[in-house]
């Protein structure tokens, strides 16, 4: 499970270089998203320099954190769908489809070597009941698990949406954690890195969005912002890097691309305790 508590492994160099260059070497990932699952390319992009100007406590080879389409001159091969419309891992409106999305790309023969599916939502969990997630997420993953054995699907919970520990949206979020952890299957927890900063302070029982605004004060408004807080009390360019983050702050696109590196070591076959 890629959640908060995984962020600082790549940040401190403990994942070896020999498991990212597995990742590199044998995954070929598919990830469709909208607007917020972009945090975790654009910080997957941002990292490069970063980590290129030697501020990853390890000496990785230049370039080796690079991904392109194809994985083109030794990069990861990561097919980004993005946005809404009729191309490859591309959603339609709202959430529908994208089961059929899949298996459209992973079908042609094109894409054949394909072996690691991912999809993030954008608000659909706000409002969905425990049913609509069954019926439009759960079981549609678990029947894709089913038709394509040889290709790994990492689940995705929903991005904060303000309503705290006892929202709907948070509801839904904790029974895809626990769905996940009863099947032994991969998740990418965009939730819960969200709802925690790089020091390990939580922020989802002080109403955090997804702009990484909270209530400090518990009187109902939230009056800060914990990501634009710390940004503004590190270095940026050696603690953490600008990049775009679609609907919030760079910090937060640092470290989903973090935690999305230290999943893709995983999934690949590394074990933390190798380290």
């Amino acid at each position: 499970m890629a959640d908060h508590s995984i962020v600082p492994v790549l940040k401190a160099g403990q994942i070896p270089e020999s498991a990212i260059q597995k990742a590199i070497d044998t995954l070929h990932i598919g990830y469709g998203h909208t607007s917020h699952g972009s945090q975790v390319t654009d910080g997957m992009a941002g990292l490069v320099v970063f980590a290129n100007n030697g501020h990853l406590n390890n000496s990785y080879t230049t370039d080796l954190f690079v991904w392109n389409r194809g994985g083109a001159e030794g990069a990861l091969d990561l097919y980004e769908g993005s946005g809404y419309s009729d191309g490859h891992l591309e959603l339609d409106a709202g959430y529908s489809g994208w089961d059929e999305k899949t298996r459209d790309f992973l079908d042609d023969p094109e894409y054949a070597d394909y072996n690691t599916i991912i999809w993030s939502f954008c608000g659909q969990l706000s409002g969905w009941s425990s049913e609509e997630l069954r019926d439009n997420y759960l079981d549609k993953m678990a029947q894709l698990e089913i038709e394509y054995p040889e290709v790994t699907f990492v689940y995705m919970t929903g991005h904060l949406d303000g309503t705290g520990e006892s929202g709907n949206l948070h509801l839904r979020n904790e029974e895809i954690r626990e769905y996940c952890i009863s099947n032994n299957t991969w998740l990418f927890d965009f939730a819960d890195i969200e709802s925690y900063d790089p020091d390990g302070i939580s922020y989802l029982e002080k109403y955090a969005d997804d702009g990484c605004n909270y209530d400090s004060d518990g009187d109902g408004s939230r009056d800060r912002n914990w990501a634009a807080d710390w940004q503004n009390s590190h270095i940026e360019g050696v603690e953490w890097y600008s990049c775009d983050s679609a609907h919030s702050q760079a910090l937060n696109a640092n470290m989903k691309a973090y935690a999305a590196w230290w999943l893709f070591a995983r999934i690949a076959g590394w074990s933390d305790q190798d380290s």
